[in-house]
């Protein structure tokens, strides 16, 4: 076991593809209050089963012969002491269909703290699986990229998302939030006071994460903004960049969609267009806005690995 590693952040290590949860089922559990090695291994028994009320399961318990403390499998679980972790699948579901933390409290007959600390762990879950299921695929070889725009709060104060998609599998390879100043007349709002430009960092966040899912010959697509070019030529100096000029949105897609008949940004678009249907906060004239960017920014990892599964 590497040195610093938890049996809490067990489930969310991978080393070589190799999920380290299922490394440690297949061989034989440790005690947790004795050192990890060989030795303490070896004096760990068998020593019953409970039933758990949660997922209605089974669970395997041990005890070790040296200082006779008791533990089970349930501590090599992300799920660790949560009571009601059969709502999990259904609120990831709900949280990526369009409905808002209130509603899904409602629908779960749950307290909206405990929906907002399953949302966090969901999407601290989905962050782990997101990152380990891109790398296990093949590497991307078109991709196209673009920022989308929304508020936190209120629209003086506006947030960019920066977002990369593989070409016509619309696989989501990574997806950044950053705050950005008001445009037009709202930036003559000084009721906030003044507000940081942090999308170049965002952008680059983000070519870090896509550096090592795509081939060094990268091809990449984008609208013609002028600042993405030099972003793009130091992550990918062997790729290639091809900029068109914006088109006009069209009603449907949440405005997302361009009104034209052969859009080649269309992946792009059209996973813009799903993130605005599916994600609550980024409706088009909605009461549910985003009051903290961190949290968008797990909404959108939560989304992002539920809408690749749904493509596989």
């Amino acid at each position: 076991m590497p040195a610093g590693w938890t049996r809490t952040k067990l489930a969310y290590k991978f080393v070589d593809g190799i999920d380290v949860a299922l490394w440690l089922v297949l061989m034989r559990p440790a005690c947790p209050k004795c050192e990890f090695s060989p030795e303490a291994c070896t004096k760990v028994v068998r020593y019953g089963r409970y039933y758990r009320s949660s997922d209605s399961r089974w669970v395997q318990r041990f005890q070790c012969s040296g200082c006779k403390s008791g533990f089970s499998l349930a501590l090599l679980s992300p799920c660790y002491r949560q009571k009601k972790r059969n709502k999990n699948e259904l609120l990831r579901k709900l949280l990526c269909s369009g409905v808002s933390q209130r509603r899904a409290a409602r629908i779960l007959n749950l307290h909206r703290t405990t929906v907002v600390r399953k949302f966090l762990f969901l999407a601290m879950e989905a962050r782990f699986l997101l990152q380990k299921e891109n790398y296990l695929k093949a590497r991307a070889g078109v991709i196209e990229f673009d920022d989308m725009e929304t508020f936190e709060h209120t629209k003086c104060k506006p947030l960019s998302i920066s977002l990369a998609v593989e070409s016509k599998t619309r696989r989501i390879l990574g997806v950044e939030v950053r705050r950005m100043p008001a445009k037009g007349p709202l930036s003559r709002v000084k009721r906030y006071g003044p507000r940081p430009d942090e999308r170049q960092g965002g952008r680059k966040t983000l070519f870090t994460q896509v550096r090592e899912l795509a081939i060094e010959e990268v091809r990449i697509k984008s609208d013609s903004n002028p600042h993405y070019p030099k972003d793009i030529e130091e992550f990918f100096p062997l790729g290639s960049h091809i900029q068109y000029k914006g088109k006009r949105g069209a009603s449907t897609g949440q405005g997302e969609l361009k009104k034209v008949r052969f859009d080649p940004l269309f992946s792009l678009n059209h996973t813009c267009a799903k993130i605005r249907a599916d994600v609550n906060r980024l409706f088009r004239r909605t009461w549910c806005t985003t009051k903290k960017p961190d949290r968008l920014q797990s909404h959108l990892i939560l989304y992002a690995h539920y809408h690749n599964q749904q493509l596989a």
